[in-house]
């Protein structure tokens, strides 16, 4: 199994390699378009601010690169928000794979959330041998219900947790700190 995570400066990737060590999988660092299109699974990571990432990814001709990619991949987090239309986050245009565009939690709710929630709605075989269960999250945007949710969570109100469209995933949470459940949700992954 060939996996790369995308090394781009905007993710805390070693968490993401060690969650796939764990499941006996040696995941490549890498930012070479050439070695990203090879991979046999791909892995969009993203911890930060949505504008400076987007530029981080510019730089390196990534943005191009990500949207052609036909092997599946999984955005995560921040990896997730940049796969859509936009994002409230520095008035950033995104990749354009999700329709949706990204806004911030309103004033009613405690911002960013932080820590456990549950998802629901699960749709898809990335949730296989899944039921209903907690993850955890750690943001401050969010992108609402769309054609392409295959999962939701409640904070203040129902939100896309992940998305999917053809070879492209997207979880707004972090599958590498949500113990058992997120593990066997990169497990279902690796055999998309």
């Amino acid at each position: 199994m060939s996996l790369v995570i995308i090394d781009y400066g905007a993710g805390n990737i070693q968490s993401i390699k060690f969650a796939f060590q764990r499941l006996g999988v040696n995941a490549v660092l890498s930012n070479d378009p050439e070695v990203i299109r090879k991979a046999e699974k791909v892995i969009f990571p993203g911890v930060g601010e949505a504008s400076s990432a987007m530029r981080k990814l510019r730089e390196s001709g990534l943005d191009t690169v990500i949207p052609t990619l036909k092997q599946p991949v999984l955005g995560i987090c921040l990896g997730m928000q940049l796969m859509c239309n936009a994002s409230e986050e520095g008035n950033t245009k995104g990749l354009g794979i999700f329709d949706v565009e990204v806004i911030k939690f309103n004033s009613n709710v405690k911002v960013p959330q932080i820590g456990w929630n549950k998802i629901e709605n699960l749709q898809s075989p990335l949730f296989k041998n899944l039921e209903n269960d907690f993850i955890y999250l750690v943001h401050s945007f969010y992108a609402p219900k769309c054609e392409e949710t295959i999962a939701t969570c409640t904070y203040g109100l129902e939100y896309a947790a992940a998305l999917a469209k053809d070879n492209f995933y997207g979880v707004q949470f972090h599958p590498e700190k949500s113990g058992q459940y997120g593990a066997q949700i990169l497990k279902n992954f690796l055999s998309l």
